[in-house]
């Protein structure tokens, strides 16, 4: 066992840090998936309409531009800033809560022997309740992106959703949102966690004497690694909820039943349409999102996590 004095001091976080956490984290997703809206725009038409949209990424956006006008490519703007923001701040914020957590239940040594175990269940379990937040406003921009003339915005499009279609209607994709986000959550944390570590023991200056230069470049880079591995983790579930929330379910039909009849129809090539377009766009989302976060953290005061 390692020395007690030797251990990094766990913080002892306040109320007001995780109001800071989940502040930051809802900066980061907003601000970045909003930045994100015509790449997500264009994959959302790749994985529904592969065969119309069979161009590539930039023969697409030129489609869509051409047919629909610049504007288009703006299409569920509103419900991604809002959707993000708040899976951001469930997202980030219950990570720092839920690791915290586990830290102090096993114990640092535990927690330290199996750090991966704990960043999984942090990440894990901070998804599930980020996802019950993002699913209705992801349902909307999905239904907005996929029927340009179903509604004009956000509001116009949740309330139509809700006034025909009933409350349920918005989590007809939770079921496949969890399948894509948690297993994405878990990569993105866990691979960052361990990208960083790796990049900082390259390093021969010790991280606490880094500038803020350094460790923002670190930030990126571990959050394009991190994005990237998501990215293809998650991708069969993101094409799989694009289709079922645009396709009503049959008489009877059941979500887990026509989710299957989805999956049947895509088949394993189908699954993956529009991963390049992706690769693109969680890349670069993921190293800003935690780009943005460990400033904002720092700006907020923040106390800093403890490193396993």
């Amino acid at each position: 066992m390692s020395d007690p004095k030797q251990q990094p001091k766990i913080p002892n976080y306040t109320i007001k840090d995780y109001a800071s956490f989940a502040l930051a984290g809802a900066i980061g997703c907003g601000v970045t998936h909003g930045a994100m809206t015509p790449i997500d725009v264009v994959k959302t038409r790749i994985q529904l309409e592969p065969t119309v949209y069979n161009k590539g990424m930039f023969g697409s956006f030129k489609q869509v531009i051409s047919t629909e006008g610049a504007g288009a490519l703006l299409t569920g703007l509103g419900p991604t800033v809002l959707g993000y923001s708040l899976q951001g701040a469930f997202k980030f914020g219950g990570y720092e809560l839920f690791k915290k957590q586990f830290i102090e239940y096993l114990g640092y040594d535990t927690a330290k022997k199996y750090k991966d175990s704990v960043y999984i269940g942090s990440s894990a379990l901070a998804e599930f309740f980020a996802d019950i937040a993002l699913c209705p406003l992801e349902a909307t921009r999905i239904r907005l992106v996929s029927q340009p003339t179903f509604a004009n915005g956000l509001v116009g499009g949740f309330s139509r959703i809700l006034k025909e279609e009933g409350i349920g209607s918005f989590y007809n994709g939770f079921t496949p949102i969890l399948f894509k986000q948690i297993p994405y959550n878990i990569a993105k944390f866990l691979v960052f966690e361990r990208a960083s570590e790796a990049i900082y023991s390259a390093i021969p200056t010790p991280r606490a004497d880094l500038s803020t230069a350094a460790n923002t470049a670190v930030n990126l880079g571990s959050g394009i690694i991190a994005g990237c591995a998501a990215a293809i983790v998650s991708q069969p579930a993101d094409t799989l909820l694009s289709k079922v929330n645009k396709t009503k379910k049959a008489p009877g039909q059941s979500t887990v039943g026509l989710l299957i009849q989805l999956a049947k129809q895509l088949g394993f090539r189908g699954s993956f349409a529009g991963l390049p377009t992706r690769l693109v766009m969680v890349g670069t989302l993921t190293s800003l999102q935690f780009t943005i976060y460990g400033s904002l953290k720092k700006a907020l005061g923040c106390p800093p996590a403890v490193a396993l």
